[in-house]
């Protein structure tokens, strides 16, 4: 099996800027190649460095802002506004004061706030979402939609997206699940994701994890037996994926 890249580097502020250049570098290709960038981000601390690192010279002059669609890997049921969003670091970011050109047209989350206003329940809400990327025209590849890159960071319990260890999602054949609050790590909220097959068909998926919590988790990700039911961020343990680990995410590593 074809390996990952592992960018190892000396902090979290360095991971974040490494990783926004990747961002832009994969995106303006992608724009350049199919006049459309299609990025499917993450929310939680992984995007806010990269975020930042966007809104400035060189990259604000380099990234494609008109030509990018923005979607999301997965969100939890909470108002676009709540601290537990993961459109808000977005929202705060890139959009406050004009700080970035990306039009507002071209931010799709998934719409929690719709469902919420209609008292649609994560179902619905993973419905229209799914029916939002089909009708998108993002192309298609053995039936699943193929996102130029994949943004994701690691849980501690090897997660990515809202695909947890032992997930039904793997067995749905749906783009976009609802899934009931876990148990097992905070925060106790239901969320909506996009199915994990979606990894496996990206053009480029980006793995940002930072701090020593995570080395253990990373080791057996990265180094471990194939199990992607019990680890699901193995998913992103494939070619054309970059991990950018800091040097204590990364300090359990034997490489």
């Amino acid at each position: 099996m074809s390996e990952p890249s592992v960018v190892v580097v000396p902090d979290a502020a360095a991971a974040g800027a490494a990783a926004a250049a990747t961002v832009t570098d994969v995106l303006a290709r992608a724009a350049l190649a199919r006049g459309r960038a299609d990025f499917a981000t993450t929310g939680g601390s992984t995007p806010a460095a990269i975020y930042r690192s966007l809104c400035v010279e060189p990259l604000r002059e380099r990234f494609p802002w008109t030509q990018t669609e923005v979607w999301w890997g997965d969100d939890r049921f909470v108002p676009r506004g709540h601290k537990l969003s993961n459109v808000k670091p977005l929202d705060d970011i890139l959009l406050r004061d004009g700080s970035a050109p990306l039009p507002r047209g071209n931010i799709h989350p998934f719409p929690v706030a719709r469902a919420l206003a209609a008292g649609e329940d994560e179902e619905w809400c993973a419905n229209e979402l799914a029916r939002q990327l089909h009708a998108s025209g993002i192309e298609v590849d053995d039936g699943w939609p193929v996102f130029d890159l994949v943004l994701v960071g690691v849980g501690p319990d090897g997660h990515i997206l809202s695909v947890f260890p032992g997930s039904a999602t793997f067995q749905s054949r749906s783009w976009a699940i609802a899934v009931p609050a876990p148990e097992h790590i905070e925060p106790h909220v239901a969320r909506v994701t996009l199915n994990p097959r979606i990894v496996r068909v990206a053009r480029f998926v980006l793995v940002v994890a930072t701090g020593s919590a995570k080395a253990g988790v990373l080791r057996d990700i990265l180094e471990g037996e194939l199990n992607e039911g019990r680890l699901p961020a193995q998913l992103a343990r494939r070619e054309r994926a970059t991990w950018v680990l800091d040097e204590a995410a990364a300090s359990a590593l034997r490489g």
